[in-house]
């Protein structure tokens, strides 16, 4: 009997992976929704009668039990590389005649594969002896994070390579790489119950995906309507991989790993162009979101010829759609205040589809920008979702312009507490002078103290931050350490355990740095870096309370207006009292001497002063800063004379323009990675 429960066991889950196979990734099933249900709930039974089979590969596994305090980091073993972008015809023909040249097949014509553009999230999966061991994320290309637990909560993921008899067996380690993406039908039905039942919405597939891999809880995950699809390899132990990049694909596909049905092989640049544009077509009619297509060099032989730039392949490029744009009627425009008292001139548009996405708030970024494009209340303008994510106001169309058009004034006094509004002259920016008087730069401002680069002070969201100041409890930093489990469990949907680790949590903070601590205090102009800077410098606060405005600006990377904006930040009363009151709620952190050439001292890039700006394609701009950090550089949110490089991303905007007014050297995402290797440009 007990044989024979096994062989069942056995037999069940084979069935199941088999039918997972032809559910998630032939899209061909052979059994009804309940006879799968069945032979799942069989297999559960059996395997409680006997934990002694259960084992981790099991189809009833794919969700664990327990929450991860945080995810462990992961070394790829190849570098995840991105892609270079094409935004035109033009573009991809010379990127043809590029590979064409190195391969000295000029007059030739390549075959290439292509492939949809997947707006998802990049991961690495890697199989060893067929199972599945390990899934990482991107990253920065480099280092990702263990998402394993999630990964596995995936149906079309394998937790087992299928390898029939006849075929090609998996090699001992294999690493595919994948595209994570939630399917728009599944998009949609999760925001449905979410509106339901009064929960925030995601705002697109691609970050809900996005958030729903980097969940603690392997279990959320698992309820989320996440898939997959397969691109390529990484590490490949035991023999070699498939001639090329279409039976690469085919060979995942046959082992469970689940390819794109639009991939198709396609000749020269005219085949190229020809699958963007049919691709481009359907666009509207897929099931998921994609924002372009890649196009590889499909023999292996020649990838390996082609070889790779710093970050990217020779043999591979992304060919871009152009961002979605739409007309509406901008219906008004207001003033939203943010944690430094910044006023944030936004559009109130009609509501309008853009990139299958309702944009009803386009920011209109300052005044010089309003003004600079003349919007007015009442204009008819063009919206785009630049990349693909961001509304902005592209154009004003004045042929368009009604007669009652308005144009928009800064407001003499703030539009949240009435304090009196100042504009620096020589800065865009206008701001509220209410400080923690104002309630808009009182939240933002208890966000920005409690955030993981601040005083991390976990489970202090922003929803309980706005019902903390709605409802009069919090004022100023200090008042979190004066909240009381009576308090909180006052609350609206705080129970007493939640209560309990947000004070273990708040209690935690205490022992903070100093670093993070003036970062989190939220001086004009200190961020991360200067704040660092600052510390480094002076040593101590008391040290940095002593300091005229002249000794702070000789700070490296402090410059005249961030000097006397920390001085005045330091002589304001209010701020006096914080900090004492801080100090009076236990609030401690390690000071020591003055080093003020402390980071001057080591590294590769020590000495010189780096700004970023703009999106940047392998990593987000903290991941670069911490990079360029660790190698000496200062990384500074302004650009000034001081200035040695500025790093442009995608839709850099006003620091790029000044950096060229101050004939600073501008760096693209290759000059970025000779940085990152301690190797600054000449």
């Amino acid at each position: 009997m007990t044989a024979a429960t096994h062989r069942r066991i056995a037999e069940l889950r084979a069935q199941i992976a088999r039918h997972d196979y032809r559910y998630y990734v032939l899209d061909d099933p052979e059994v009804p929704d309940a006879e799968y249900d069945r032979l799942m709930g069989e297999l559960r039974s059996l395997e409680a009668q006997h934990p002694e089979w259960l084992v981790p590969d099991s189809p009833t596994q794919r969700v664990s039990g327990q929450v991860a305090a945080e995810f462990a980091e992961i070394r790829h073993g190849m570098p995840m590389l991105s892609l270079e972008n094409a935004f035109s015809d033009a573009d991809i023909e010379a990127f043809d005649r590029r590979i064409r040249a190195r391969l000295g097949t000029e007059h030739e014509t390549l075959e290439y594969c292509a492939e949809p553009k997947l707006d998802g999230l990049a991961v690495s999966l890697t199989y060893c002896a067929a199972k599945l061991e390990l899934a990482a994320t991107r990253g920065d290309g480099a280092t990702g994070e263990d998402i394993t637990a999630n990964i596995r909560t995936i149906r079309a993921v394998p937790l087992q390579l299928r390898c029939e008899s006849g075929q090609r067996p998996a090699p001992r380690l294999l690493e595919a790489r994948g595209e994570v993406f939630m399917p728009l039908a599944g998009f949609r039905r999760m925001n449905a119950a979410a509106a339901a039942a009064g929960e925030k919405l995601f705002a697109n597939p691609r970050n809900a995906a996005a958030g729903s891999l980097r969940q603690l809880d392997a279990r959320v995950t698992a309820q989320r309507p996440l898939a997959i699809f397969f691109y390529g390899v990484g590490q490949w132990q035991d023999g070699e991989p498939p001639p090329s990049q279409s039976t690469l694909l085919e060979q995942l596909n046959a082992w469970g790993l689940r390819t794109c049905p639009e991939i198709r092989l396609v000749s020269g640049v005219a085949g190229c162009l020809d699958y963007y544009r049919a691709i481009g077509a359907r666009r509207s009619e897929l099931p998921y979101q994609i924002d372009g297509v890649v196009y590889k060099v499909n023999a292996r032989s020649e990838q390996q010829a082609l070889g790779y730039v710093s970050r990217a392949p020779r043999w591979a490029i992304a060919h871009k759609f152009p961002a979605d744009e739409a007309l509406t009627v901008v219906r008004d425009i207001e003033f939203q205040v943010g944690r430094t008292g910044v006023l944030t001139p936004v559009a109130r548009l009609d509501p309008v589809q853009v990139a299958g996405v309702t944009v009803s708030n386009a920011t209109l970024h300052n005044m010089d920008e309003v003004e600079r494009k003349d919007v007015r209340r009442g204009d008819t303008v063009i919206v785009r979702r630049a990349g693909d994510v961001i509304p902005e106001v592209v154009r004003v169309l004045p042929e368009r312009r009604a007669q009652n058009a308005r144009r928009p004034h800064l407001p003499a006094t703030c539009p949240v507490c009435g304090a009196r509004v100042v504009r620096v002259e020589g800065e865009a920016a206008a701001r509220c002078t209410g400080a923690f008087n104002c309630a808009a730069q009182r939240k933002e401002s208890l966000r920005h103290f409690a955030s993981r680069r601040a005083l991390d002070i976990e489970g202090l969201g922003d929803k309980l931050i706005e019902q903390l100041v709605d409802a009069d409890l919090l004022k100023t930093p200090s008042d979190i350490y004066a909240l009381s489990a009576a308090t909180l469990t006052a609350l609206p949907r705080m129970g007493e355990k939640s209560a309990a680790n947000l004070l273990a949590a708040i209690e935690h903070s205490k022992h903070t740095s100093l670093p993070r601590l003036l970062n989190g205090l939220g001086m004009p102009g200190v961020g991360e870096s200067t704040a660092r800077a600052l510390a480094d410098h002076f040593g101590s606060l008391e040290a940095l309370q002593r300091a005229s405005e002249q000794q702070i600006l000789e700070v490296a990377d402090v410059g005249p207006v961030i000097a006397a904006d920390v001085r005045g930040f330091l002589d304001d009363e209010r701020h006096l009292r914080e900090l004492a009151r801080l100090r009076h709620f236990g609030l401690k952190w390690p000071e020591g001497p003055a080093t003020p050439a402390k980071s001057a001292l080591h590294g590769p890039l020590a000495g010189l002063t780096v700004v970023l700006t703009g999106t940047l394609e392998g990593m987000t701009r903290e991941q670069a800063g911490e990079r360029l950090a660790a190698l000496g550089a200062k990384v500074s949110g302004s650009v000034s004379k001081r200035t040695r490089y500025l790093v442009a991303g995608s839709e850099a905007g006003s620091k790029l323009t000044r950096a060229r007014e101050l004939g600073v050297r501008i760096l693209d995402e290759s000059g970025l990675a000779q940085l990152l290797q301690g190797k600054p440009p000449p």
